[in-house]
């Protein structure tokens, strides 16, 4: 679901059930042209819709983390993102992004999605199994960082 989707009310019976969270990062810089930052969105949620719609009943989609530069500041930012995720009840939290090689192997995120060379569409049978395997290893032995996809 979408964040937008959901209201005070409803929240706490479902947030049992909604784990995990999808945010959406950009990696706008600010430098783009606007048909630039919408292709750069529309790529993100390339790799983004596969894993709503497989996941509707888990997943919370976020509001998009649109301006990610890579830099070590933009990604304590991000770390510091997923640490309040985390506490505010996600048990994981994935990061999806079109823009390859954009997202590193850290901000405390469970998995890293998105694509390792430009060009490069998503297959939602393997972004099905990354996060399926993320799920079974934390049930059988705790989470931890699994990127996939991007190196």
């Amino acid at each position: 679901m979408k964040f937008s989707e959901l209201d005070e009310a409803g929240w706490p019976d479902l947030q049992p059930y909604m784990d995990t969270c999808l945010l959406p990062v950009t990696g706008l810089t600010g430098e783009e042209a606007p048909w630039e930052m919408a292709d750069l969105a529309a790529l993100t949620g390339d790799w983004l819709y596969p894993l709503e719609q497989a996941f509707k009943g888990r997943t919370v989609t976020l509001p998009a983390f649109h301006y990610y530069d890579g830099s070590r500041e933009a990604e304590e930012r991000l770390a510091g993102l997923c640490g309040q995720f985390r506490s505010a009840g996600f048990r994981f939290v994935i990061l999806v992004c079109g823009r390859p090689g954009l997202l590193k192997a850290a901000a405390g995120a469970d998995l890293i999605v998105g694509p390792n060379e430009g060009g490069e569409s998503p297959d939602p049978e393997e972004l099905h199994s990354a996060v399926a395997a993320l799920w079974r290893k934390a049930a059988a032995s705790g989470s931890s960082a699994q990127p996939f996809g991007q190196a």
